[in-house]
């Protein structure tokens, strides 16, 4: 049963960024023994919140108290004194030395001027004995599996004096469904102990298996507060994304004059593809001339699926078959030379290449495609640049602009036009409209139509359920890193989807 004495109380939290308010008037609070799951979808305010609680993000306005006391944390240091200590999604700790001394670096045993190692190697047999861990200390973390080295890692959170509150940012997101269980127990454990626990995470299924209680976020805005076991799974949903049951019907689709063909003919079968800690194995045609949409949560596995699919990433079973030739999998090379486009998620980091112009990022794959021995002049480089500026309506003075000095929206068209001019004939869009205008994003939309309408076989992926919807034919749905379901024709409708996102094998049941 959990305590109902607040241990961690946040009133009236006003976050600002340049542009963003990143939190407007957000209360939360943490109850001794609880495990508080915090939820919203990309940009809800969750990574800002627990900045402000560990100290490194300043609110403008609101009052943080700390069993009873008004708490003032300057750093994640400061929020550790107070007992305030954090496990984050990629774990950082140093491979290169040892458990003991992961664990007990900055808290080191002085004596005679010298760390006793003796000491650290005794608190972190302690400590991981504490979790049910049983390890050689003294062997460096890199010999150790993930899931071990999150078990360091929330061992070394436990390594200050009295810790109250431990927040565990997304901790299961790369461990399979033995090392979950592992640290849930782990949770369950801290939490018998009086340990408040903010649970971060995207997987519905884990939240109503350990949870007590459910905050969700949505652009900076507390929504609700909910005791994990009065909320309903699609209730849920709907909080996290914003759409309500009455708003479903209102929802018009965008899919042009798509003819109903009675014949399919398929570009790619994807037969067992998975990989281990990041996607489960699963099937799936992809047909010429279609949208076929990925329907998900962040956190889903939607680019994890893209990125096995294009070869970004290496699958460890199953096999692609592209215009009948079998591969176990691809590489990027390999797709480009097949006519497979990706254009990713963070168009920033991983799409445009930020130093060179509009003109280099477009014939860039195409050259690839070509080899480097056989270069595009540069009066062709000219024409193509050209013919997309203007065919995409790419607002540029030039095809020499540094594409860095464009804006969101006509840098996605830039990434569209690179793949586009090699013939592309499958393309992969993850998140094209993210962070654009809404008259860019319905181009875009209609773009994504009109290339299925010339026979292309397009992936659509977006967090805006509603957009995947409206734009696609079929759909995939994901859940938890896994495939639960297909959809096509009526059955690609947004009630629908967001029932089987939250669960419905469960509503059913209820």
């Amino acid at each position: 049963m959990v305590n109902d004495r607040v241990l961690l109380q946040m009133s009236n939290i006003s976050k600002m960024f340049p542009g963003v308010k990143a939190l407007s008037n957000v209360d939360f609070d943490l109850r001794a023994g609880e495990i508080h799951a915090l939820m919203g979808e990309n940009g809800a305010g969750k990574s800002t919140l627990i900045k402000v609680i560990t100290g490194v993000d300043k609110p403008e306005l609101g009052e943080i108290t700390l069993e009873g006391n008004i708490i003032h944390p300057a750093s994640p240091r400061d929020a550790q004194k107070l007992g305030i200590s954090t496990v984050f999604q990629e774990v950082n700790l140093c491979p290169n030395l040892s458990v003991a001394e992961n664990i007990s670096i900055g808290h080191e045993t002085i004596r005679y001027g010298f760390i006793n190692s003796s000491d650290a190697k005794a608190k972190a047999k302690q400590l991981l004995k504490q979790l049910d861990v049983d390890i050689d200390v003294t062997r460096t973390l890199a010999d150790y599996s993930v899931s071990i080295q999150q078990m360091v890692a929330i061992a070394r959170a436990l390594n200050i004096d009295k810790t109250k509150v431990l927040i565990l940012d997304e901790p299961t997101s790369s461990l399979d469904a033995y090392e979950v269980r592992k640290l849930f127990d782990v949770m369950l454990k801290l939490k018998k102990n009086g340990i408040g626990i903010i649970f971060i995470t995207h997987f519905i299924d884990q939240v109503y298996e350990v949870a007590d209680r459910i905050t969700v976020l949505r652009q900076g805005k507390l929504i609700g507060t909910y005791e994990t076991n009065t909320l309903p799974r699609l209730k849920l949903v709907y909080s996290m994304i914003g759409k309500e049951l009455e708003n479903l019907d209102s929802l018009s689709k965008m899919k042009g004059e798509l003819t109903k063909r009675t014949e399919v003919e398929p570009f790619m079968q994807v037969k067992a593809l998975g990989s281990k800690g990041s996607i489960q194995p699963f099937d799936l045609e992809i047909n010429k001339g279609e949208v076929l949409g990925f329907g998900g949560l962040l956190g889903s596995g939607r680019s994890e699926a893209a990125h096995l699919i294009f070869g970004v990433d290496i699958p460890d079973s199953g096999t692609l078959t592209v215009n009948k030739k079998e591969y176990r999998h691809l590489s990027p090379l390999k797709s480009i030379l097949n006519g497979i486009g990706l254009c990713p998620e963070d168009r920033k980091t991983e799409g445009i290449i930020s130093d060179l112009t509009v003109r280099e990022n477009i014939v860039i794959a195409l050259q690839v495609g070509q080899g480097w021995f056989q270069y595009i002049p540069m009066k062709k480089q000219y024409e193509i640049a050209d013919k997309f500026i203007q065919s995409l309506n790419i607002n540029t003075p030039s095809p020499d602009q540094l594409i860095k000095n464009l804006s969101g929206g006509n840098q996605q068209k830039v990434i569209l036009a690179r793949w586009l001019a090699t013939h592309v004939k499958f393309l992969i869009l993850d998140e094209p409209t993210r962070g654009i205008d809404i008259g860019t994003k319905a181009e875009i939309q209609k773009m994504v139509i009109s290339l299925a309408e010339e026979g292309k076989a397009i992936v659509f992926i977006s967090s805006e359920l509603d957009e995947v919807v409206r734009c696609s034919n079929r759909m995939m749905i994901m859940r938890d890193h896994q495939k639960v379901a297909e959809l096509e024709g009526d059955k690609v409708n947004l009630e629908e989807v967001m029932q089987i996102i939250a669960g419905r094998s469960e509503l059913e049941k209820a």
